[in-house]
């Protein structure tokens, strides 16, 4: 598996509907290996094998801050940059985190995108921390070539 571009995103960007430069608000949810993922699925945020609310973690996950787009005229790829975000006093264990839009505009809780960890990723009382590439044409989560 990998990381998948929801199709409800790529919709959604076409008609205007997503402002990742500061007009909109994105979370960012942690899942079990339990989730379904596919690029037709999860077409929105919900609760269905997320990351048990408590021991460091609340449901609907954090909010992601520090989001960049880079790109333009001379670009041939323009990519979206977040910082990294963490759950501290953290005990669970995730395989899948799912950006999506929170704000309660449309496309409320519509997915972004599910990043695949790879594997199970386990925090006992410590820190669980995404790391996010260093923005690039190359390297970005999120990006349009």
């Amino acid at each position: 598996m990998a990381n998948v571009i929801s199709n409800v995103f790529k919709e959604e960007l076409l008609k205007g509907n997503h402002d990742f430069d500061g007009g909109a608000t994105y979370k960012i949810a942690l899942y079990t290996s339990s989730k379904t993922v596919s690029a037709s699925d999860p077409t929105a945020y919900n609760t269905t094998n997320q990351v048990a609310n408590g021991n460091g973690y609340t449901t609907t996950g954090n909010t992601l801050t520090g989001a960049q787009v880079v790109g333009g005229s001379s670009a041939s790829t323009a990519y979206v940059d977040f910082d990294d975000t963490s759950w501290t006093s953290a005990s669970f264990t995730a395989r899948y985190a799912q950006i999506y839009r929170s704000d309660g505009s449309a496309p409320t809780n519509n997915s972004v995108l599910v990043l695949d960890f790879g594997g199970d990723f386990t925090a006992t009382n410590g820190t669980f921390t995404i790391q996010f590439p260093a923005g690039g044409t190359s390297t970005a989560v999120l990006r349009l070539a």
